[in-house]
This record gives structure tokens, C-alpha cells and sequence, in this order.
């Protein structure tokens, strides 16, 4: 059971919140999410796509914090979903060390940075807003270990896209986990470059 095979605090969490077996998709996409390898996961809502995403993220982390730079990095459409999987991770990171900062383009780059600079685990951004953090010399990647992208179909539009090959560009050693809906065939190009050698769960 892949829930079995989680950090202990993340168990102790499930079973707060009355979550007590996993979804076809997460006993899929769990066991592969945790090998260490960069996937495409696809499939309709409402199968656990997101809650998986912080599941592995927080075991991945240990769910501990550890240095300033961030080890996580999450990616959504604008800053509603930013705020609304903020909102989520508070919910699983409560009782744990881990810090969570919430990025997106209504918050002054210089304002980010700064506190960006004060230290965090789990950074959740939008596409331009990262890539200026980026360009602003406002985030160091050099920690990461996951990044991940939430119901990535808005990485079909052009500046979202061209913003994350940009992002990418920059990051060593660190797997790349695309959730969404369906495998666009421009988020299947990703291949050609962050997203090599990928697996891809389909439900």
C-alpha cells in the first residue's frame, strides 16, 4: 500500500484527516513518484492528482525543514491556484517544520526576495513570476530535489511554456513531476529537454 510506504508523520496526518486508502491513480503513480524518476501523470479530476503531488513532495523532504534554499518547487496556473494549494499543504506541514511560501505576480519582486532570503522548504510560484525570482537573482535552485507542476494544461499557452523552459535551464539534478488531465502533445516536448527519460502514469 503505497500510504504504508510514507514518512510516519505523513501517516499520522492521513489518519487525522480520515484518509485511509488510496486512490487507483495515487497506488499508480505513488510507487514511481518515489523512485526518483521525472513522470507525466494524467488523468480526469478527482483522483488524487494533487494530493499526491504534496504527499510526495513532504516525503521527499522528509518532512523536515533543512537550509534556507528551497528543495521543493511547485508550479500553478495563477495565483488562485497558488493560494488555494498553499492553503492545502498548511493543512499536511501543521504539525511538521517545514516551510511553505506562497509566490505570484501581485507580490513586489523585491518584497519575495527578501523573504525568500529569510528561508523556506517548499516554494509554490506561477511561471513568470518564478522566472523573474530566477533572473532577479532572488532564488537559489542549487537544493532542489522535486519540482513539481499542478494541472499543468495552462503550460500549453506560449509565455507559461516558454517561461518554464527558461526556469529549467538552470536546474541540476532535480526530477520533474507534470500532473494534469491529459498528455498535451506540447507537454509531451518536454522530453527534448527537463523531462528525460520520464515515466508516464495514465489512469
Amino acid at each position: 500500500m503505497p500510504f504504508k510506504k510514507l514518512h510516519a508523520d505523513i501517516q499520522e496526518k492521513l489518519s487525522d484527516l480520515d484518509i485511509t486508502l488510496p486512490t487507483p491513480f495515487q497506488t499508480k503513480a505513488i510507487p514511481v513518484i518515489k523512485s526518483g524518476a521525472n513522470v507525466f501523470c494524467s488523468g480526469p479530476t478527482d483522483i488524487g492528482k494533487t494530493t499526491t503531488l504534496i504527499l510526495t513532495i513532504l516525503h521527499k523532504l522528509k518532512c523536515t525543514a533543512v537550509g534556507n534554499a528551497p528543495r521543493a518547487i511547485v508550479l500553478v496556473k495563477n495565483k488562485e491556484k497558488a493560494t488555494e494549494l498553499y492553503d492545502l499543504f498548511l493543512k499536511y506541514t501543521k504539525h511538521n517544520s517545514l516551510r511553505v511560501y506562497l509566490s505570484h505576480e501581485e507580490l513586489h519582486i523585491d518584497l519575495q526576495k527578501s523573504e525568500i532570503f529569510e528561508g523556506l522548504d517548499i516554494l509554490i510560484s506561477t511561471p513568470v513570476t518564478l522566472n523573474k525570482l530566477l533572473l532577479a537573482n532572488g532564488l537559489s535552485v542549487s537544493q532542489l530535489k522535486i519540482f513539481s507542476v499542478d494541472d499543468a494544461g495552462f503550460l500549453t499557452e506560449n509565455a507559461a511554456y516558454t517561461a518554464l523552459l527558461s526556469i529549467t535551464r538552470g536546474i541540476k539534478k532535480c526530477q520533474f513531476v507534470l500532473y494534469s488531465e491529459k498528455l498535451d502533445p506540447k507537454l509531451k516536448r518536454f522530453e527534448n529537454s527537463f523531462m528525460e527519460y520520464s515515466k508516464k502514469i495514465f489512469v
